[in-house]
C-alpha cells in the first residue's frame, strides 16, 4: 500500500525547547564599612565565605553562568571615588573558580557607588536570546554618591536587560528597607547565620521557576474555555516571555505551564476579540491560579450559492469601528459572547447585527442572490444603486473598459445610471430600473 505521507511531507514534532540560561551577576559591596566587625568577623570575611560556598555550589548546574563585579574595592576614601565599580569576573562556563579567587584578595577600601554599579551592569550581560538576567546586590550600605538605585532598576527592567534584582542587606542598617524596597526584592540579614539562610532563599529563586494554570471562564464560572494562543508579556519591558496554546488537560482541568516568579506579567488571551489582564503575580513554591473570563460561542455565516463562495464578513463589536475578525463565508469561528456587527461583502454589502451566546452557533443565512447581465451600446460610466424607499444607496461602480457585463446582487429594487464615456453632453445620461429575485437571472439593455 502506497504511503499516503510521503518522508517528505512528514514534519516531526519538535523537542520541547531548551530552558533559558540564567545568568547570575553577583554585585559584591567592597567599600571601607565592609571591614567592620560583624558577629564572629569581619562583615567582608563573612560575606565572601557564604558566597563562594554558594558559587561552589552553582557550578555543576547546567544552564546556569556566573559573574561577579565589585565597587569600593580600587579607590580609598577620602576622597570618594563614584567610579569606583568594576566587572572582576565576566560570564563563562566554569569560572566559578575564578570568582572565588577574587573574591579572598578583597580588601575593603572604598565608598557605595550602586546606582553606577547597578548601571553598569547592562554592559556585563552579553547579548542571549535565551537568558535570563538576574543580579543578585550584596551591600552593608545605601546609596554614597549622587546616583538614584530605585531609577536606575526600573529603566534597566524596563529594557529588558535584567529581571526584578535581589538586594541582601547586611547589618541592622534602619534605611535599608527603605532605601532598597523600590530597587529589587529586599532581604534584610540582620546576623551572619540570617545572611546564609537569606543567600540561599535567593539564589533558589533567582533559579526557581513556578507553576499555575490559567482558567478560561465561561458565562457560568467553569473553566470550560479552551484552544487558545496566550501570551505572557514582561509588564515593565513589554518583552514577550512565553506562548501557550491552552489545553485541557487528560484530568479534565487546565493544563499546568511554568512561569519565572521574577516577572511581573501582563496576560494576553487571544479570543476575538481579546482580552487582557494587566497585572500577574505567581509566587516561587506556590500553584497560581490565574482566572480569566473569557465566554466564547460561535458565529457561522452561510450561503448555499457558489457566487458567494470566497467572500469575506467583517465582524465589529457592536457600535464600535474597529474590526474584530474578517471571517470567511461558511467557515465557523469562536468570539467572546456578545453583539457584534457583522458586515458580509457580498452586493450590495448586507448589514446585521447578531448576539453571540455561550456554547452556542448563531447561525445567519444569507438570502440567493439573483443574476444580472448588463448591455451598454458603448464603453462607459455606470453606477449601480439599491432603491431604499425614494433614496438610492450606492452599491458599486461598473466597469467603464467593457460593453457586456454580469454581476451578482442580494434579491432588491436596483437602478443603473450611465452615460458613454466619450460623449461630451450630460443629456446622454441614462438609466434603468429593475427588479432581482433570487436564483434568477435577467439582462438589462441601454439600448
Amino acid at each position: 500500500m502506497a504511503d499516503l505521507f510521503p518522508a517528505a511531507a512528514q514534519v516531526p514534532l519538535r523537542k520541547r525547547p531548551e530552558p533559558p540560561l540564567t545568568r547570575i551577576l553577583f554585585v559584591f559591596d567592597c567599600s571601607k564599612s565592609m571591614a567592620g566587625k560583624w558577629n564572629s568577623d569581619k562583615k567582608i570575611n563573612i560575606a565572601r565565605r557564604f558566597l563562594a560556598a554558594t558559587v561552589d555550589s552553582l557550578a555543576g548546574l547546567r544552564h546556569v553562568e556566573m559573574a561577579l563585579r565589585v565597587f569600593g574595592h580600587q579607590s580609598p576614601v577620602p576622597p570618594q571615588d563614584c567610579s569606583d565599580s568594576r566587572l572582576e569576573v565576566p560570564f563563562g562556563p566554569n569560572n566559578a573558580g575564578a570568582i572565588k579567587h577574587k573574591l579572598s584578595y578583597l580588601i575593603p577600601k572604598g565608598t557605595t557607588p550602586i546606582a553606577r554599579s547597578l548601571a553598569l551592569t547592562e554592559h556585563d550581560f552579553p547579548p542571549c536570546d535565551n537568558c535570563r538576567n538576574v543580579v543578585v546586590l550584596i551591600t552593608d550600605g545605601i546609596e554614597a554618591c549622587d546616583g538614584d538605585p530605585c531609577a536606575v532598576s526600573q529603566e534597566m527592567q524596563k529594557k529588558g536587560i535584567i529581571l526584578q534584582p535581589f538586594v541582601i542587606g547586611i547589618g541592622e542598617d534602619p534605611q535599608f528597607r527603605q532605601t532598597y524596597h523600590c530597587v529589587g526584592r529586599f532581604y534584610d540579614a540582620a546576623d551572619e547565620k540570617e545572611f546564609s539562610r537569606v543567600l540561599k532563599v535567593v539564589v533558589r529563586q533567582a533559579l526557581d521557576r513556578t507553576t499555575a494554570q490559567v482558567n478560561l471562564l465561561d458565562s457560568y464560572g467553569n473553566p470550560t474555555e479552551t484552544n487558545v494562543n496566550m501570551t505572557f508579556y514582561d509588564r515593565l519591558s513589554g518583552k514577550v516571555m512565553a506562548n501557550f496554546y491552552h489545553t485541557i488537560n487528560n484530568r479534565g482541568v487546565p493544563d499546568t505551564i511554568y512561569l519565572d516568579p521574577l516577572v511581573t506579567y501582563r496576560l494576553v488571551v487571544h479570543t476575538l476579540p481579546p482580552v487582557t489582564v494587566d497585572s500577574v503575580r505567581v509566587y516561587p513554591h506556590k500553584h497560581t491560579i490565574i482566572a480569566v473570563d473569557a465566554p466564547q460561542g460561535v458565529l457561522r455565516v452561510v450561503s448555499a450559492s457558489t457566487a458567494w463562495k470566497d467572500r469575506q464578513v467583517i465582524v465589529r463589536r457592536h457600535g464600535q469601528g474597529e474590526t474584530v475578525n474578517v471571517q470567511n463565508l461558511n467557515a465557523k469561528e469562536k468570539y467572546l459572547v456578545g453583539k457584534y456587527d457583522l458586515e458580509v461583502l457580498v452586493l450590495p454589502r448586507m448589514k446585521v447585527t447578531v448576539e453571540v451566546a455561550q456554547s452556542t452557533t448563531t447561525t445567519v443565512e444569507i438570502p440567493e442572490p439573483g443574476l444580472i447581465n448588463i448591455f451598454f451600446p458603448k464603453e462607459g460610466y455606470a453606477s449601480l444603486y439599491l432603491m431604499q424607499g425614494r433614496e438610492q444607496e450606492w452599491v458599486t461602480n461598473l466597469r467603464n473598459d467593457v460593453v457586456r457585463q454580469s454581476v451578482y446582487l442580494l434579491p432588491g429594487d436596483y437602478i443603473i445610471v450611465y452615460r458613454p464615456k466619450y460623449s461630451k453632453s450630460i443629456e446622454y445620461t441614462r438609466e434603468k430600473k429593475f427588479k432581482v429575485v433570487s436564483g434568477q437571472s435577467q439582462t438589462i439593455r441601454f439600448f
